[in-house]
């Protein structure tokens, strides 16, 4: 390649003693998306902070790296600061925790331009508003006013991109920006990339463990593992024909490359183990001041809207639907965290609204859940093992020694080594969180296990470990799962029945594979229409 933006040359980044980059090497020619794949500590995000200029003062940086043929390592940090947002940009993964919350994001996107640019305050909102607009933002004048945490996920990242091509940079880096967003959301934010790419000839590097999206909008595909490039082609042949045995198995673990066998040998039962009839559950929304003045009392946010839904013992049930529409808020409704306004909830025909003292402990221990960030949902101050052991010894299972040893046995069970039990979650990757995660919420023997949204931000390799686990377990157990989640080809291979749901009701239900794979709604034909699916693999 003659002609290149960025040209990385035998990279290699070191934290102390530790080599996490290894002697890397590519390049990005003007107005090109170049996809980088790999697992996480895959040296992936570490080679293009480096590219940035934003890597801690304790990383060890050689080799080169070159903007238009321009040294960038052993930049002086005011250079750096003229440089990034003029001429390189980037998006992160996690748009809230990059997102100033105390400023409105009309403020945040026009900055830049006011310190690069040299734009007036009043031009450079102006400018900040028509980017909006660009990036698909509807009603942008009345966005601009808006703080981040008014927006949801999939707008907040529309604002990092509008933030990061403000100055119209040249080369912008991706980093992970569709992960844990619905499949519509996604596929809007991909197909934005690309018209940017198409419109402005911006150069982009893009960054994911999913090789479906990065085989839909890049050119090529660099794949890394252990700070290693392992391989390097167009991206189409990387996909269909991969040469390292590591990117045939990023290929196989792509969700829906497999039919998972979940449910147990038994066949489910008729009768249904639980049951949701008419279920509404209604938040009162805070008034505005004009509501205030007028005496008007707002309606409230319906988040289920008469949900019926049915689960026979030993089936494996799915939830699919975009943010908001109310999987989430069924899942918390039916342990309890959430209160019914209408309709209910039945285990084995019993109503469980009103229960307490031992019947409501004995309800806990028939229906436990896996949340979607381990990282929320176990005590950052306790170790893993305490954190399986303490349920079973609140509820009188056993002494608190008997429970250590339990908790010891489902550390097995999930497959994590004894040793790891002295960690705590900070200590931990976000997998091995997700497996105490499991193993805390099976240490009460549940009939019920609800799984939302667990692999949504995992890699693809994970993923497809944390799936083979819960079928193994399900086997073993008799278990009978309510799977929540957005991904589609993971529910497709995965349950057996699906319910999917939009604006907290069910749009369409049914077997899996027909609601899938001949969906009769348009909502869910558009659903099926966003997934990312690879070629098949050519023999070899």
């Amino acid at each position: 390649m003659t002609n290149s933006l960025l040209d990385i040359s035998n990279v290699s980044v070191a934290f102390g003693k530790v080599p996490v980059v290894r002697n890397v090497s590519f390049r990005i020619a003007p107005g090109e998306i170049v996809g980088i794949a790999g697992e996480s500590g895959s040296g992936k995000s570490t080679i293009c902070r480096a590219a940035l200029g934003l890597l801690p003062p304790t990383a060890a940086v050689t080799g080169e790296i070159g903007l238009d043929g321009k040294p960038l390592l052993g930049l002086a940090p005011e250079q750096w600061s003229t440089l990034r947002g003029r001429d390189l940009s980037m998006i992160f993964q996690n748009p809230s925790s990059h997102l100033n919350p105390l400023q409105t994001i009309g403020r945040q996107i026009a900055q830049p331009m006011m310190r690069h640019l040299g734009l007036p305050r009043t031009a450079a909102w102006e400018k900040a508003v028509a980017l909006l607009e660009d990036v698909g933002i509807r009603e942008p004048a009345m966005r601009a006013k808006s703080y981040p945490h008014e927006l949801s996920g999939g707008m907040k990242q529309r604002v990092m991109i509008a933030a990061a091509i403000s100055c119209a940079p040249r080369l912008l880096i991706a980093d992970e920006p569709t992960t844990a967003l619905d499949v519509t959301v996604q596929q809007k934010i991909l197909e934005l990339l690309k018209d940017l790419n198409r419109a402005r000839g911006l150069a982009i590097a893009l960054i994911s463990h999913d090789l479906g999206v990065l085989a839909d909008i890049c050119a090529r595909i660099v794949v890394m593992r252990h700070g290693e490039i392992v391989e390097e082609g167009p991206a189409h042949q990387v996909v269909s024909n991969p040469r390292h045995p590591y990117t045939r198995l990023l290929v196989n673990s792509q969700p829906g490359r497999k039919s998972l066998t979940s449910g147990w040998s038994g066949a489910a039962a008729d009768a249904p183990l639980l049951q949701v009839k008419n279920l509404k559950v209604h938040f009162p929304v805070k008034r505005d001041i004009v509501d205030a003045l007028r005496g008007r009392r707002p309606e409230p946010f319906r988040a289920l809207d008469g949900i019926d839904l049915t689960i026979r013992a030993g089936e494996t049930v799915g939830i699919v639907g975009e943010s908001g529409s109310g999987k989430s808020t069924l899942a918390r409704t039916v342990i309890l965290q959430n209160k019914a306004t209408e309709g209910g909830v039945t285990l084995e025909g019993q109503p469980i609204g009103d229960l307490s003292g031992a019947a409501l402990l004995g309800f806990r221990r028939r229906v436990q859940m896996v949340f979607q960030n381990p990282y929320d949902s176990l005590n950052p101050r306790m170790t893993a093992l305490e954190s399986i052991a303490e349920p079973i010894w609140r509820h009188q299972l056993t002494d608190r020694a008997g429970a250590v040893k339990e908790a010891e046995r489902l550390l097995d069970m999930v497959e994590l080594k004894r040793d790891l039990g002295s960690r705590r979650p900070g200590q931990l990757s976000g997998g091995q969180c997700q497996r105490v995660g499991i193993a805390r919420a099976l240490a009460l023997k549940p009939e019920i296990l609800i799984a939302d949204e667990i692999t949504s931000a995992l890699d693809v390799t994970t993923q497809a470990q944390i799936l083979d686990l819960l079928a193994r377990l399900q086997r073993e157990r008799k278990l009978t799962l309510l799977y929540i989640s957005h991904d589609l080809s993971v529910v497709s291979s995965f349950c057996q029945r699906v319910y999917v749901f939009r604006a907290g009701k069910v749009v369409e239900h049914g077997a899996a594979a027909e609601v899938l794979g001949n969906p009769r709604e348009a909502y869910t034909q558009q659903l099926v229409a966003s997934i990312h699916r690879l070629p098949e693999l050519i023999a070899g």
